[in-house]
């Protein structure tokens, strides 16, 4: 099994219902595709001063646990993933870093 996990960072501050609709979006499009074992999503968690630091700073945290690489792949080229992933970067850009790995524990 790997974890894909996706750190994603809006370019602007999004209201609290857009974020919480774009996670539910991306949730139910990974399960939808029936390759997944697990989506989890959770918002970042901001710490005063961190907007100093010149890094990636997350808006959320996406984690979609499958198989193995073969099937993250066709997880990713699942009908509908890229139209969710179009529709919310037209309306509010961001960014993502990820790293595939295995269980963290």
């Amino acid at each position: 099994m790997i974890n894909h996990t996706m750190i994603v960072s809006f370019d602007q501050p999004l209201p609290d219902s857009e974020l919480d609709q774009y996670l539910a979006d991306i949730e139910r499009v990974m399960l939808d595709t029936g390759l997944t074992r697990s989506v989890t999503t959770r918002r970042h968690l901001p710490i005063p001063g961190e907007e100093a630091i010149p890094a990636l700073i997350a808006t959320a945290i996406v984690q979609v646990a499958v198989a193995d690489t073969d099937t993250l792949a066709k997880a990713f080229a699942a009908p509908g993933m890229h139209e969710v992933i179009e529709r919310w970067q037209s309306r509010h850009p961001y960014k993502v870093a990820w790293a595939n790995h295995g269980p963290l524990a």
